[in-house]
């Protein structure tokens, strides 16, 4: 009788938690599928935009799918060879800072993580000062100034060789790895070159792979930079300056009350026409801008993850 009881208890108290474990799974789910949906909608509704006729864009009410689907708007985005070039600068410099930087980041925490290194405490303090004291715009418009960049290629690159944020991460995943690698290829006879290169590298990947992406969508991003220190250079425009430059003048060109009344007229009256709006111009540009991300970065999600979980904490 009492195991009867017992075995009864235990089936309700498993029936109990199955129902719990339900309806927690349950709201679980609710609320990630509203957070992916929150995350999806507005680029997707963007997609829509882009691909709908830009008169027509203005009625509004486009919410998943064009109302008139038309590619007019990427042709007008890409007339011009201008941003065909602004494209292979942006590529560039985006593949030639991302190895240069992750180079020497990576080379920089390898050097001040060797407990042997006597400098590496204030080093490291004075790189981490750094992070929270910026000298500001104008000292750091007349350093570039001062080395004879403005207007180069090369200030693309060189004030971005070593990123602090980056550079602890890194710091603190190599601090993580055991002294016994390095003090064994030490004593094979290996410089610290050579060790640095083929033991610790080959060690920190999933770090090296994360503080790839950081670097790459920072340099494919950038503008204000063109706009600082090569605007007066058009062989050296970025892709996102050209796309900013090229929003800005479809804004200007539709900023009076007549040009805008203009066009909410013609949208209502049914025409057809290739002309590209400031809204329409401006969801183009954002697909085109952050498209290469979306395609890159599926390929170093894992390595993403692992490097976040393991260099961004130190026991």
């Amino acid at each position: 009788m009492m195991n009867k009881t017992l075995k009864n208890d235990y089936s309700a108290a498993k029936r109990r938690t199955d129902v719990g474990n339900f309806i927690f799974d349950a709201i679980i789910f609710i609320v990630l599928a509203f957070v992916v949906v929150a995350t999806v909608y507005p680029f997707w509704n963007t997609i829509a935009i882009s691909l709908n006729e830009g008169l027509d864009s203005l009625k509004g009410g486009i919410k998943l799918w064009p109302r008139k689907f038309t590619m007019q708007n990427y042709k007008n985005l890409f007339t011009t060879d201008r941003i065909f070039h602004a494209g292979i600068i942006s590529i560039s410099r985006t593949i030639i800072q991302t190895v240069l930087c992750v180079f020497c980041t990576a080379i920089l925490a390898y050097s001040l993580s060797r407990k042997e290194f006597v400098l590496r405490k204030p080093l490291t303090t004075i790189l981490v000062i750094s992070m929270y004291v910026n000298a500001g715009l104008i000292p750091g418009y007349m350093l570039i100034k001062n080395l004879h960049l403005l207007g180069k290629y090369a200030v693309y690159i060189v004030p971005g060789l070593v990123d602090i944020f980056n550079f602890i991460l890194v710091r603190t995943y190599i601090n993580g790895l055991p002294d016994s690698f390095v003090e064994s290829a030490r004593i094979d006879g290996a410089n610290e070159f050579r060790i640095f290169m083929q033991i610790i590298m080959p060690l920190i990947v999933p770090s090296i792979a994360m503080i790839c992406l950081f670097t790459a969508v920072n340099a494919w991003n950038s503008w204000f930079d063109t706009y600082l220190y090569a605007s007066n250079k058009p062989r050296l425009h970025s892709l996102q300056y050209v796309l900013m430059s090229i929003l800005q003048a479809s804004q200007n060109q539709s900023a009076s009350a007549a040009d805008a009344n203009s066009m909410a007229v013609a949208a209502s009256s049914g025409a057809s026409t290739s002309i590209s709006t400031p809204i329409s111009t401006r969801s183009a540009i954002t697909v085109v801008a952050t498209l290469p991300i979306l395609i890159v970065y599926p390929f170093v999600q894992k390595y993403f993850v692992v490097g976040m979980t393991i260099g961004g904490v130190k026991e």
